[in-house]
């Protein structure tokens, strides 16, 4: 049995605990909103750009447009963690997804080139026997995420021109809302011919259409290069915004649990304490009562009356 000092300085220490988890719920409710708030300044954004594009494909001839398929060779997947813990099965469900679409778009372990965002996802994607390509840190702040997706254009347009890597698929956690979210997957090349075309179809908002001087190639490339912008910032808001979700989920179940060894820590405490009180008036009296026997026993001794 624990005594007194062991319990009260276990309360403390969960206390100080319990005090911890409450910050770090905090602290994720915070950025979840922080990084809604990225999430809805793309929508302007994303709306100029694909004005740019309808404005450019309007232009040309629809035959011009349409493309072949193109063989699925080698395949780049971008698979989107965190580098911290204590965000529950966010890392493994987006490994998982991300390994299942893998297997189902038939690509063999060999020509997959896969580069993760997080150290946490890259070790149960080698846990899964995936190979790595390269692993860069998450940003600690929206601040931080431009200058990710910069390096991350780069490094996919090495892929493409160096590797003939002309797939490349996005894997991250889609944030829904509260503590919810869900595995999702963006192609993110070959552009989607579907897409385009209900672009180029859509009607204008006024009567007179933009015009461009640049050449439709260079006009193109660029606006496709802002699309890959907002599609991996995109991603990367999507995919904080859910693991702080992850992590306010586990910091309310941790917080409930603490609480809860909390409150029996409390009662094992004041039950050891009432028995701790309860064994000291029991030496009291067994004390008064060998004091008074003694007394006895001297008055019996000294033929006198015990008062």
């Amino acid at each position: 049995m624990q005594t007194l000092d062991a319990l009260k300085r276990k309360i403390k220490s969960t206390q100080d605990l319990l005090s911890v988890v409450k910050t770090m719920k905090a602290l994720a409710a915070v950025s979840i909103r922080a990084y809604q708030r990225s999430v809805e300044s793309l929508v302007d954004y994303t709306r100029t750009v694909e004005m740019g594009l309808q404005v450019a494909l309007q232009s040309r001839p629809e035959e011009e447009l349409s493309a072949g398929v193109m063989p699925l060779g080698r395949l780049g997947g971008i698979v989107f963690g965190s580098d911290q813990g204590l965000c529950g099965q966010f890392n493994a469900q987006v490994v998982s997804h991300a390994v299942d679409e893998f297997d189902r778009l038939g690509v063999a372990p060999e020509n997959r080139y896969i580069l993760t965002v997080g150290e946490r996802a890259k070790d149960y994607l080698l846990a899964a026997n995936q190979d790595i390509y390269d692993t860069l840190s998450t940003p600690s702040s929206t601040a931080g995420i431009t200058p990710m997706v910069q390096e991350l254009v780069m490094i996919l347009e090495e892929w493409h021109f160096g590797a003939q890597i002309q797939h490349i698929y996005l894997f991250y956690n889609h944030y829904v809302s509260g503590a919810t979210y869900h595995p999702h997957t963006l192609r993110l090349l070959p552009v989607d011919q579907v897409w385009l075309e209900e672009i180029r179809n859509r009607k204008w908002e006024s009567r007179s259409l933009p015009m461009y001087t640049l050449d439709f190639d260079s006009l193109f490339l660029a606006l496709l290069r802002e699309y890959l912008f907002v599609s991996l910032y995109r991603a990367f808001t999507e995919s904080l915004a859910s693991e702080n979700a992850s992590r306010l989920a586990a910091m309310q179940n941790a917080e409930k649990n603490i609480e809860e060894q909390l409150e029996e820590i409390h009662v094992a405490f004041h039950r050891q304490r009432q028995m701790t009180i309860t064994e000291e008036l029991l030496d009291i009296v067994s004390g008064y009562e060998a004091m008074k026997g003694d007394a006895r026993l001297e008055e019996k001794r000294g033929g006198g009356k015990v008062q």
